[in-house]
Formats: structure tokens, sequence, C-alpha cells
């Protein structure tokens, strides 16, 4: 199962990026989060934890997989018979404005049942996601 949300900033790839990596912040401005809380001290690498605790979900902890400074970070979390992986792209326009690409996925022996029974709940929290980042990042 695959979700995506995107959405365009009208803010440069830095800024974008300073707000989507300050993890701790993330309950500020996407309503999908409720408390989040890193794992280690210092910026976002690879290997670095953060645990998030979302509304009608158990807290989980996710691990950075992937990251490319102010371009992409992807992280997985997971859980008895599904792992889930998010992704998080931020795309520089020629006008000084950011697309902004979200996706999450899931594999394992239970990710069509969590699909199908958590799917509408995901495709919300991902454009909640995308929504509040554009807000924040906006706002400066």
């Amino acid at each position: 199962m695959r979700f995506e949300a995107a959405t365009e900033i009208a803010a440069d790839v830095e800024q974008v990026w300073a707000v989507l990596v300050d993890i701790p912040r993330w309950p500020e401005w996407t309503a999908s989060v409720t408390q989040a809380e890193r794992g280690e001290s210092g910026p976002l690498a690879v290997g670095a934890t953060a645990r998030l605790t979302q509304p009608k979900l158990r807290p989980a902890v996710w691990r950075v997989t992937e990251l490319t400074e102010q371009r992409e970070f992807a992280w997985v979390s997971d859980t008895p018979g599904v792992r889930t992986t998010a992704e998080h792209r931020l795309l520089p326009l020629p006008d000084g404005r950011t697309r902004v690409e979200l996706a999450m996925s899931q594999s394992g022996l239970l990710a069509g049942v969590i699909g199908r029974l958590y799917g509408g709940l995901f495709r919300r929290y991902l454009r909640l996601e995308a929504d509040g980042l554009r807000s924040r990042s906006e706002r400066g």
C-alpha cells in the first residue's frame, strides 16, 4: 500500500527543510502529530530516531534510513507484520518556491489489512502534514 500527498510552498528549500527536520516542533504545525521526540540530539542524520505519537495510532519509533541534506529523508517504523516507510522530498522550483512530496508505503504480512483499515486516516494525515508544512514554512 502506498499513499501520497504533495504541495507547493512559497518559500525556498532552505526554509522548508529547516521546518521539516525540526521534528520536536511538528505538533505545532500538523494535527497529525500530537507528540514528537528525537532519540538523539544534533542534526537529523541516517540512523537517527524519533518517537511520534499520532491520534488514533500507537506511538511509533522511526529510524532515518536515507537523507540528502535540504532535499529528502526517508525513515522506517517496524511493528509486528508491517514495515512502514515514510518519504519526505523537497524539490526547488525555478521561482524560489518549493514542491514538497510526501509518501508512505507499507510492506509485510499485514500491510494489506492495515492499509484497508487505516488508508483514509493515512491519506488525511499526509494531507495535514503537507498543508501544515506549507503554512509554517510560508510564515517564516
